[in-house]
């Protein structure tokens, strides 16, 4: 399936008031930003899926946080994995709308707004709160250009 559609999928487990357009825009800027050719596993980490959850890092999140951990339990129970965190690790490598909902509910935990589509600068800040991306430290020019780059496709590919 497309993208667009994978995230689609994945927003309709959800409540609706998640499943926005700023919330397709961003979820599609971060899946080109965190895994363009759409890989299962990361070729050099321990990352799985569009989003490339880690296991300690955005599973653990979305089961533990307390205001999505029952949202995820109910998206697990509909694509038919078991809520814990080996099970969802691995399936977020093979499923892309589970990887959308919990994308989505990882971003649900930032305590700020989403940002309104078309929001750049905001969708860039979320990025680096929610998914504290590695590459930051080592490459922040180089990670700020791409984003901008990925963003714009984003917002092309949902607008249009």
């Amino acid at each position: 399936m497309s993208l667009d559609t994978d995230i689609r999928e994945g927003l309709s487990l959800l409540p609706p008031q998640m499943g926005t357009r700023p919330a397709r825009v961003i979820l599609h800027a971060i899946n080109l930003q965190e895994n363009p050719t759409r890989l299962e596993q990361q070729v050099k980490g321990p990352a799985r899926g569009d989003y490339q959850f880690e296991k300690g890092g955005g599973v653990v999140g979305v089961m533990t946080h307390g205001a999505v951990k029952a949202k995820t339990q109910d998206v697990c129970r509909e694509r038919g994995v078991a809520f814990n965190a080996d099970s969802i690790y691995q399936a977020v490598g093979r499923d892309p709308v589970l990887a959308a909902a919990l994308a989505r509910l990882l971003l649900w935990t930032d305590p700020k707004p989403l940002p309104a589509a078309g929001d750049e600068q905001g969708a860039w800040a979320l990025y680096l709160r929610v998914w504290r991306p590695g590459a930051y430290g080592r490459q922040p020019e180089e990670l700020r250009v791409k984003f901008k780059r990925n963003y714009a496709a984003a917002l092309k590919a949902v607008l249009a």
